[in-house]
């Protein structure tokens, strides 16, 4: 396990009141040593979405929105379920009375993850990690940090239908964050694509893949991280004021005398 390089650095994750995920209305934020930390994810918004994504909006109109709630659902749930088969528990598809408690195409990338998982036995490092970068001020996510072929390896979880540049700019992002604050540094970043056209193993162990999944290595991390920089600097003329609207949410809330 690697070690934290300060003792002031405190495992984020713990959501103490020095490191909170906020999340008001359609911005995210990380709270930082009284700072708001803009997510890697915001910072992307500013990424060009590209002619491909503009044909789709086009095609798809008022339906576009609609498309996009369900992918996101889809993400949500295969992702809970992972967090819950990494904690050892048994992930079932039917419930005790023989419903189906995930749609066919959710159920399909847990089994995609399951055996990923089940033939290449990583060792599970951290899942759901949050990291910050203090000296680039933005903070983000990690799905997963495993040690697999004896290299610490950062891993991404994809459920989209396809892949794109942005991917690569977020895993160099989180790379860049866990290097900071960690002296054991990542030695490969990975996309776990649960939607991959993928036809079958590799026999001659050149890929880690299967059946409809694949786990994609990204390019070099520096040039990848001076991209994302680009898009940062952008992210902050467009919204100079780097803080959510509300700052102070209660957690709880009862009818007074």
């Amino acid at each position: 396990m690697s070690k934290k390089l300060s003792k002031q650095i405190n495992r984020t994750v713990a959501y103490s009141s020095d490191s909170k995920q906020i999340n008001v209305l359609d911005t995210r934020f990380y709270r930082r040593h009284k700072e708001y930390y803009p997510s890697v994810s915001s910072i992307l918004q500013y990424y060009p979405k590209g002619k491909f994504f503009e044909d789709w909006i086009k095609g798809n109109g008022f339906n576009s929105d609609v498309i996009a709630a369900k992918a996101a659902n889809e993400g949500t749930q295969t992702h809970n379920a992972i967090e819950d088969f990494l904690a050892g528990k048994e992930i079932k598809w039917l419930d005790d009375n023989d419903n189906t408690k995930y749609p066919l195409d959710v159920w399909r990338m847990i089994l995609k993850f399951a055996e990923f998982w089940n033939t290449y036995k990583p060792e599970l490092i951290e899942k759901e990690y949050h990291v910050f970068s203090d000296v680039h001020k933005y903070a983000g996510t990690i799905d997963l940090i495993i040690k697999l072929f004896d290299k610490l390896w950062l891993i991404d979880i994809k459920t989209s239908n396809s892949l794109h540049t942005i991917n690569d700019l977020q895993l160099a992002s989180y790379a860049v964050a866990w290097n900071e604050t960690h002296d054991t540094p990542i030695e490969e970043t990975g996309i776990l694509w649960l939607k991959s056209s993928a036809r079958s193993e590799k026999k001659n162990g050149t890929k880690i893949q299967g059946r409809g999944w694949e786990l994609r290595t990204i390019g070099n991390i520096e040039s990848n991280f001076k991209i994302f920089q680009n898009v940062y600097e952008i992210f902050k003329i467009e919204n100079p004021y780097q803080k959510p609207m509300t700052e102070n949410i209660p957690v709880s809330v009862k009818m007074e005398k």
